[in-house]
């Protein structure tokens, strides 16, 4: 009978001295495992914008303002001793003091009674008189002569009324006034008040002038949306022209606002918007009226979703003509039409159409132009176009692999384009974009010709215009130049990180390498920490960002800190722009059409081969972050490369795009909605996680609706996955304050704890 007995406690004996031993080595663990310091979370927190803008780094990006006169331009100068007022004029380019800082302190703080320091003042909306300027203080408006200062006798109204809340609308000639009641479109005679009904179809639901603001919300159950009203005039007042908004059939997203303390039951808010493939969605359709008659006109264009919708625009040279402009849904095809209030006809002026979708297209009319001015990828590479308004033949203005950016000023008298473009000069980095001028007859010319990306300032009446000169690895030089030939006619700041460099800040990195089709040289740049030891190994993350519609490389040095304080805590941070992204040819960019669940392979090829090129990249240890399309790309990461991505923060992430707003999915993952949409959602994948993942959403998130991340969650739960979730109750789509801050700190500390593996603080500062 003793024997059990021994045998029984001796298995006691043995597993209690396992428990003290794990106890034991788990405690010397702890004690082994290195601490954060409050000094080394001062580090980052010293580079955050807040701590170094205009502080310790200056001149980095500078505001600069035209006089309403067009004689010239101020600025602010920062130095570390302060501010400096400066200006220039355009009749000899000469940078001078724009006013006495010693003397219009002292006067100011005469006149309020209060300690004004002359090289911390900050005076605005500067505008020149005709004794000296005036300015404005404090939500005040002050004159000053150089001698004497004169406080005006009334504030300077903080708001403007609305334009969008306006309900009414009166007639060119001044004769009528539209408006709506009981959802119908009514004309008032501006004289007799006598009010004439256009329609009588209106219903709850069914709007005439109306429209669906991106962010109505609609507070309680059963409440009515916000009013909305508008209409358009033809120039002589004959044609009356608006839309009417049909929501009958639509469906709403809802959140549930938990935060306001006065409650301790959730507000409901629910807005219309409509998801990819819906047929249950806001409508429009435009609707003309002859005002003489009090006739709708029989115009036929098609209803639209409003995501989706169709613009007008009456043409200058005939008044009783308008350009419609419309995409199909699924945004494959392009339409350029003139719609004739007179003969009531449609008639098609300009057509595009493409396997994939259609971005980045824009028109400009001009006046007194025959042509419109097309900027359009109907070519491969977004180019400028003339398209005649009578016959509709297209003229390429520029041509080339390349693209145009943006038009920046069209001169009519001239007849000259001053736009962007990247890529024009092989050599160089294809991010990096210069100012040209091109003729209607396609002669070109190029204004800044400097190898660097130029940020440009136009002024319409001058003939100057500012460019800030910049690479991430190149500090920005602001400077004015002449428009006839690009001289520059002065230099205006330059910017100042000496401070930093002191501190041992090194810019960021750029590096290239082929894209995953084996051809396309792709483009990224990483922060290194500000104590940087290449004897040692840092973990990497990358700061993503895949969405389609824009690009990631950092190509000012305004961005030069955009990683650092995050950098500073211990890691190698990185910014790529693999295949798939806006900013290079539509062929690059339609690499990710039905496919944005690829997106991040070029990521893992470029932090692989940063891992073989430099001994302290550790390739090993690797977390990524995002947010909105970013927190998609986050926790896609670690559900689609599970082995690569250990650690993931993933905030207000579209994690299905079937559950997003309609018009981007259905631009980038294509219309009708297919399997495509399941096999790239984070929630289809959830059984694939390994790493370790922190989602974040705002509570009230009006853009990216939060709903997608509680799917996630549920399906990580059903999946028996560990992972980390923040609800932020009181926040939209972005953070703010110390809302913010909170997550900031959450961020950081989620990849010191899980890829450093160091104990953290979390009484520390980020102001």
């Amino acid at each position: 009978m003793e024997a059990p007995i021994n045998i029984q406690f001796m298995k006691f004996f043995k597993s209690r001295l396992l428990l003290v031993v794990g106890l034991l080595f788990s405690s010397f663990f702890a004690l082994a495992q290195e601490q954060m310091t409050l000094a080394d979370y001062q580090q980052a927190a010293d580079y955050a914008y807040s701590n170094l803008w205009n502080k310790k780094v200056f001149n980095v990006s500078t505001a600069v303002h035209e006089f309403e006169d067009h004689s010239g331009i101020w600025f602010v100068n920062y130095t570390e001793a302060g501010k400096e007022y400066k200006t220039v004029s355009f009749k000899d380019s000469e940078v001078k003091p724009l006013f006495d800082q010693s003397k219009l302190a002292e006067a100011l703080s005469e006149i309020l009674n209060t300690d004004q320091a002359a090289d911390q003042l900050s005076v605005s909306k500067i505008e020149k008189t005709n004794d000296g300027l005036s300015f404005e203080f404090e939500n005040t408006r002050f004159t000053w002569d150089g001698t004497s200062l004169e406080k005006n006798k009334e504030k300077t109204p903080r708001n403007s009324r609305d334009w969008r809340n306006q309900m009414e609308s009166t007639s060119p000639d001044k004769k009528w006034i539209a408006f709506t009641r009981d959802h119908n479109l009514f004309i008032r005679d501006a004289e007799t008040d006598e009010e004439i009904q256009l329609t009588t179809d209106g219903q709850k639901g069914y709007d005439y002038a109306s429209s669906i603001g991106w962010f109505d919300i609609i507070e309680g159950e059963g409440t009515e949306r916000p009013k909305h009203f508008g209409v358009q005039w033809s120039p002589d007042s004959k044609y009356l022209v608006t839309q009417v908004v049909d929501t009958r059939n639509a469906e709403k997203m809802y959140l549930l606002d938990y935060s306001i303390d006065s409650l301790y039951k959730p507000k409901l808010l629910s807005y219309y918007r409509g998801s990819p493939g819906d047929t249950t969605m806001v409508t429009y359709k435009p609707v003309f009226f002859d005002v003489e008659s009090q006739k709708q006109l029989a115009i036929d264009l098609p209803k639209k979703v409003h995501v989706n919708g169709i613009w007008l625009k009456f043409q200058d040279k005939e008044p009783h003509k308008m350009i419609a402009s419309y995409r199909s849904r699924g945004y494959k095809e392009q339409f350029l039409k003139v719609v004739d209030l007179d003969e009531e006809t449609v008639q098609p002026l300009y057509e595009e159409a493409t396997q994939t979708s259609i971005d980045n297209f824009n028109y400009r009319e001009i006046e007194g132009w025959d042509d419109l001015v097309v900027l359009s990828e109907r070519e491969g590479w977004k180019q400028l176009y003339l398209v005649n308004k009578n016959s509709g033949k297209i003229t390429s203005l520029t041509n080339g692999e390349f693209v145009v950016n943006d038009i920046v000023h069209i001169d009519e008298k001239d007849k000259v384009i001053y736009y962007t473009a990247s890529g024009v000069d092989a050599a160089m980095n294809p991010y990096h974009q210069k100012l040209y001028r091109v003729s209607l007859k396609g002669k070109i010319k190029e204004l800044t010709p400097e190898n660097a990306n130029h940020e440009i300032t136009f002024f319409e009446d001058a003939d100057y215009f500012v460019d800030a000169i910049s690479k991430v690895d190149q500090p920005t030089k602001t400077v004015l130049r002449s428009k006839k030939n690009g001289k520059i006619t002065a230099t205006l700041t330059t910017a100042n990180t000496a401070q930093i460099e002191a501190e041992g800040w090194q810019m960021p990195e750029v590096f290239t390498l082929t894209g995953k089709d084996d051809k396309t040289p792709i483009y990224g740049a990483f922060w290194k920490p500000v104590n940087f030891d290449s004897s040692k190994k840092y973990p990497v993350i990358d700061a993503t960002y895949t969405g389609p519609h824009t690009q990631r490389f950092p190509r000012t040095f305004s961005q030069a800190l955009s990683n650092q304080a995050m950098a500073n805590l211990g890691f190698i941070v990185v910014a790529i722009d693999g295949l798939g992204t806006a900013g290079r040819s539509k062929a690059f960019r339609d690499v990710s059409y039905m496919n944005m669940g690829d997106n991040l392979r070029d990521h893992v090829n470029a932090i692989n081969y940063l891992g073989k090129k430099y001994a302290y990249v550790d390739a090993e240890r690797v977390g990524i972050f995002g947010h909105s399309a970013g927190g998609f790309d986050a926790a896609h990461a670690v559900l689609a490369f599970p082995d690569f991505y250990k650690v993931a923060v993933a905030s207000s992430g579209d994690h299905d795009f079937r559950m997003e707003k309609a018009w981007w999915p259905e631009m980038y993952m294509g219309y009708p909605v297919d399997e495509r949409y399941e096999e790239v959602s984070n929630i289809t994948m959830a059984p694939n996680l390994k790493g370790k993942l922190l989602l974040v959403h705002g509570g009230i998130d009006d853009n990216v609706n939060p709903s997608a991340t509680f799917k996630l969650a549920e399906a990580l739960i059903k999946a028996n996955k560990q992972f980390d979730m923040l609800i932020i109750p009181s926040q939209r789509h972005g953070y703010t304050g110390k809302y913010n801050t909170y997550f900031q700190k959450k961020r950081w500390n989620y990849f010191i704890e899980n890829l450093l593996d160091k104990q953290t603080l979390w009484d520390f500062n980020l102001d």
